[in-house]
């Protein structure tokens, strides 16, 4: 039975293994000098607040041994209660240290709900996290990667986890089953083929533990994109599509791709979003609607209807419950 518990013990974390003992040591020195000296200390009580007092090295003098062996007691319990006192505040400053070292390099999981994962530490990871902090955004956001060494983010609000984003432990280490958002991004480190089956395989990973999670992934060859779909995607970034386009415009319009960004950026005072349809919108034709947000500064440019979007639809189309509008707002 006592080896059983001594072994048990032993499996205790060092900080909880001094803490009992350091309250063992006070009730013992505390019942034992309310025995030796009944009159000075008439109860135990009184005795254990005298070897807190004492262990704590304070020392009050409102209680205290006037015989011999009151205070050989009283010198035993400074040296052995003050050495196991010193080592328990030792012991948690250690697990401190340790428990922040954990978290500043990626090993602790995070507990928290409704929040934002994104895969992969690189240029556009990096910047969407940039905006994210600044906008008034109410989701905690969780950094998975496993090439950091360190949170970049070390003064603020983003939990980093390191390891490969494609294995379970390492997503539900992140709290997968309750992420309200999950963006996955290429990794730059391989080929573009390569970095594609990567991200579906994240992707694959992601979605069987958390089917129901919005997923948005980065795709760079357009062969994987239709692989991407089919593995769960709600939404797929064509980097490489995307960006020819921005260049395609910017020959034929010079300027243009600036004029691109700067309303995609929501830190910008104009952006691109989509808003939903209001019942009083309903039945209304898109150049009446068009006018009425202006009243409000926002700039009606197209239509989006389940995965079609359509810009600068007929004045004369109608609008539907099932529609949203795509707007340039303030």
């Amino acid at each position: 039975m006592f080896q059983q518990f001594y072994y048990r013990f032993l499996r205790w974390p060092v900080i909880l293994r001094v803490l009992l003992l350091a309250i063992s040591v006070i009730i013992f020195f505390g019942a034992a000098i309310h025995f030796i000296e009944p009159k000075s200390f008439p109860s135990i009580f009184v005795g254990i607040w005298w070897a807190v007092i004492t262990t704590a090295t304070v020392g009050y003098g409102d209680v205290y041994p006037v015989t011999i062996k009151g205070r050989l007691l009283g010198i035993l319990l400074v040296f052995v209660g003050a050495g196991l006192v010193s080592a328990y505040f030792a012991s948690l400053a250690a697990s401190t240290i340790r428990l922040q070292n954990s978290h500043i390099k990626g090993k602790t999981m995070f507990n928290g709900k409704n929040h934002i994962i994104i895969i992969g530490w690189n240029g556009r990871s990096k910047s969407v996290i940039q905006q994210l902090l600044q906008t008034h955004n109410q989701h905690p956001i969780v950094l998975i990667d496993d090439t950091l060494d360190q949170n970049p983010y070390l003064n603020r609000q983003v939990h980093f986890i390191r390891g490969k984003p494609y294995i379970d432990e390492v997503l539900k280490k992140a709290n997968i089953a309750y992420a309200e958002f999950v963006l996955i991004t290429s990794d730059q480190h391989k080929t573009e083929i390569h970095a594609d089956m990567g991200t579906i395989l994240t992707l694959l990973a992601v979605k069987g533990i958390n089917p129901d999670v919005y997923c948005t992934v980065e795709i760079l060859t357009i062969e994987n994109f239709l692989n991407a779909k089919r593995g769960g995607a709600n939404e797929v970034v064509q980097t490489n599509m995307q960006t020819s386009y921005v260049m395609m415009n910017s020959i034929l319009s010079h300027g243009m791709s600036e004029t691109i960004l700067s309303m995609m950026d929501h830190l910008n005072d104009n952006h691109l979003t989509f808003i939903p349809i209001k019942p009083e919108w309903v039945g209304l034709t898109f150049q009446a609607l068009g006018n009425l947000l202006q009243e409000d500064r926002k700039l009606l440019i197209g239509l989006k209807t389940g995965e079609d979007t359509m810009i600068n639809p007929p004045l004369n189309r109608k609008i539907t419950n099932d529609d949203e509008l795509l707007v340039i707002s303030k």
